[in-house]
């Protein structure tokens, strides 16, 4: 599913990693950032005029006991403070974070998404490996077929194992032009086949690309001023980098998608190649009050003024995106 979640001027009409149609362009654009589903997360409208409830399509889902393991591939130059604040988020949510609210309390509202035998989704995420290719082995000018190239020569070549419940991601550099990045995606997540593996017939992919160079108003909103409607004054990113506090925005509508949709049979809303999910639902929507060109209600660092709404590991503050809580049939964020 495409996530496009990015400003909230990008969303639409296209269905992003599920995206929604929406009410008028001007509006819709201004509304959504990027937001994600089954493939791609893509710029959707804020809110559906439609009622907001996420079907269960009777398919398998990330359950637990184990952990759901994340494997990271960084395309392209990143540097240590980056790669150190992406993995702290991971640690942040599949870890017990004190102070409140937090990223792991964010990812506990996946426990109410359960399949076919009430099994929740598994509480714990953690990074299962990670491998750099800072040389850009296929370029620097991608097609979305090639990150599932650069899993699988990472799978032939031991550098990660093969894991039926894991999420390979792609994370490729503000310097790397994937097709359709900026046009209507942030980024996705799919499943391909594997062969000649006794472990698993298929996997889960996504990408994610740094958007903080070529489109922050379409997806590192709202940290870059919308690229379309109200031009609202960007907020201060948490961790100081626009393209990487966009990109977690994005990477955990991705992380909500694949794991409670993750073979579009699971959770979502509305046609199967154009699904809203568990985020990608509820695109644009960061705080209390949220309204088109508006994220809501937000955390304010006293000391570096920047606006965030859980916090992490190793002090770290994120701005995440709302879920659909499927108890209150709700889009919920941790400050509500």
């Amino acid at each position: 599913m495409e996530n496009f979640q990015g400003s909230p001027s990008a969303r639409k009409l296209s269905v992003l990693f599920y995206f929604f149609i929406c009410c008028t362009a001007a509006q819709a654009l201004s509304l959504n950032p990027p937001a994600i589903s089954h493939y791609d997360r893509k710029l959707l409208a804020l809110v559906p005029s439609t009622p907001l409830v996420l079907q269960y399509h009777k398919g398998p889902l990330l359950t637990g006991p184990g952990s759901i393991n994340v494997y990271l591939l960084w395309y392209g130059n990143f540097s240590s403070l980056q790669k150190a604040t992406v993995s702290d988020f991971f640690a942040s949510v599949g870890g017990n974070v004190p102070a409140q609210p937090s990223a792991s309390s964010w990812w506990a509202i996946t426990q109410q998404y359960k399949d076919s035998d009430k099994r929740s989704v598994s509480p714990v995420v953690k990074i299962g490996g990670e491998t750099s290719d800072a040389l850009c082995s296929r370029g620097k000018k991608l097609m979305r077929s090639d990150m599932a190239i650069l899993v699988r020569g990472a799978l032939a070549t031991k550098l990660f194992p093969i894991d039926a419940k894991g999420i390979y991601i792609v994370l490729t550099a503000a310097d790397v032009y994937v097709e359709r990045f900026c046009m209507d995606s942030c980024g996705f997540h799919d499943s391909i086949p594997i062969t000649n593996s006794k472990s698993a017939s298929k996997i889960l992919l996504a990408w994610v690309g740094n958007s903080g160079v070529q489109c922050p108003g379409q997806c590192a909103w709202p940290f870059a001023a919308p690229l379309y409607g109200p031009p609202t004054p960007p907020l201060i990113p948490p961790n100081g980098d626009v393209g990487v506090d966009g990109m977690i925005i994005n990477i955990a509508t991705i992380l909500a998608g694949a794991a409670t949709n993750p073979f579009n049979t699971g959770y979502y809303q509305g046609d199967a190649l154009a699904p809203l999910e568990a985020v990608t639902a509820c695109a644009g929507i960061f705080g209390k009050g949220a309204y088109s060109g508006y994220p809501g209600e937000l955390l304010v660092d006293k000391k570096s003024k920047s606006s965030f709404n859980t916090y992490g590991v190793n002090n770290r503050m994120f701005l995440l995106p709302s879920m659909w809580e499927p108890s209150k049939f709700a889009c919920e964020t941790t400050l509500f």
